[in-house]
């Protein structure tokens, strides 16, 4: 099986890297270094440095995921998955080839950064890896799900979905104009149901206004940002020069993302009746 999915991960890497989209990568990670790390320019943070390759390697992740994805759906590949005794081995080979080619990428833009680039202390570079990956797998796998290969039906909808609905949720911590507009609109509905005899629905719309005007707001932002936490933990840790003992767990628990998506995503594309592409 580990043989079988080197191969598929060398096969789908080559097609992508002695491609034209795989050379307008490149091109876009050279044409990144110029404009975040100048060369005729001091670096002078290491935050910035592994923050902004941080944010490259998710977007070329994201951006090769999808291409090799797309190559991979081609009709031409049909005999390999049938082949292939199981298809997750298919749908792994995609998601290693996509890691591995942007990761590596990632990697030789932070050798180019280096030059006239910050003094990282070892305790820095140590923590280099492990957030670069974890961020770079969670990911690919999100881009796997965005993909005609993975998705069936609406999966696609309900989890980008569900995503959309705890970044606006965040916007929710403050007593902010947003928060105005909803407990006007719940006044309104009690009124309306209050006219029409339903008093028994009038009281807790009563409570629930009342509490979105006292405590609300703040339970509910911090319930929304709850999934966002280990990205807020390691821009934090980052930024501080340190992880200390609960974001230091931020990593893995993108790789329990990551793992939880993959799993669904398998076990989508194992099931799914499969519409390959000319």
């Amino acid at each position: 099986m580990t043989q079988r999915i080197l191969t598929l991960s060398r096969y789908f890497l080559r097609s992508l890297l002695f491609s034209l989209a795989g050379l307008i990568y490149i091109l876009i990670g050279f044409a990144y270094w110029l404009v975040m790390f100048p060369p005729d320019q001091h670096t002078p943070e290491a935050s910035y440095y592994i923050l902004v390759l941080a944010a490259f390697g998710a977007s070329l992740t994201f951006l090769a995921t999808l291409t090799i994805a797309s190559r991979a759906n081609q009709a031409g590949h049909a005999a390999w998955i049938v082949r292939l005794p199981s298809r997750v081995e298919y749908l792994t080979a995609v998601l290693l080839s996509s890691i591995l080619f942007a990761t590596t990428l990632q990697l030789l833009l932070a050798l180019l950064a280096l030059f006239r680039g910050p003094d990282l202390s070892f305790s820095q570079v140590l923590f280099i890896p492990p957030i670069w990956l974890a961020l770079n797998t969670l990911t690919a796998v999100l881009a796997l799900h965005a993909t005609d290969f993975v998705a069936a039906g609406w999966s696609r909808v309900y989890l980008f979905g569900l995503i959309a609905l705890f970044l606006f949720g965040q916007s929710l911590n403050d007593k902010n104009s947003l928060n105005t507009w909803i407990i006007l609109r719940i006044n309104d509905l009690s009124r309306s149901l209050a006219g029409a005899g339903w008093i028994v629905v009038v009281t807790p719309l009563n409570n629930l206004a009342r509490w979105l005007q006292q405590d609300g707001p703040g339970a509910l932002g911090n319930f929304f940002s709850l999934p966002f936490w280990p990205f807020h933990a390691i821009a934090n840790a980052v930024i501080g020069g340190s992880f200390d003992t609960s974001q230091a767990l931020a990593p893995a628990v993108l790789l329990l993302y990551a793992t939880l998506l993959i799993m669904l995503a398998a076990d989508i594309f194992a099931n799914k009746d499969l519409d390959l592409t000319e």
